[in-house]
């Protein structure tokens, strides 16, 4: 039995419990060599020293830039529906977030 073309070409994709809750992170760093691009996701904490890497991907150079273009392209249509995204520098945010500096 032959399946339509649309179907045949269909990616079949599951997602674990714990990986659809996200992993929150409000700094990327960036790093290359010759053969890859690694992206540590980070979340920083005001008022902390120090902080750890919450996610590591590891792309191919020609998956970062089909990775770059995707999110071009949703960046793009997110402000069509919502308005441009101001960048951080545009934004006057205190490091402590308004809050007393944490401490151990």
């Amino acid at each position: 039995m032959e399946q339509p073309e649309n179907q045949a070409d269909q990616l079949n994709i599951e997602i674990a419990e714990e990986v659809a809750e996200g992993t929150y992170a409000n700094l990327a760093i960036i790093t290359h060599s010759h053969a890859e691009f690694v992206i540590d996701f980070v979340n920083v904490m005001p008022g902390t020293p120090k902080s750890k890497v919450k996610s590591r991907i590891i792309l191919t150079p020609q998956h970062a830039k089909r990775f770059m273009k995707a999110m071009v392209e949703n960046v793009q249509k997110y402000e069509t529906l919502n308005g441009p995204i101001k960048d951080l520098e545009e934004i006057h945010m205190p490091l402590n977030f308004g809050g007393p500096a944490g401490q151990a």
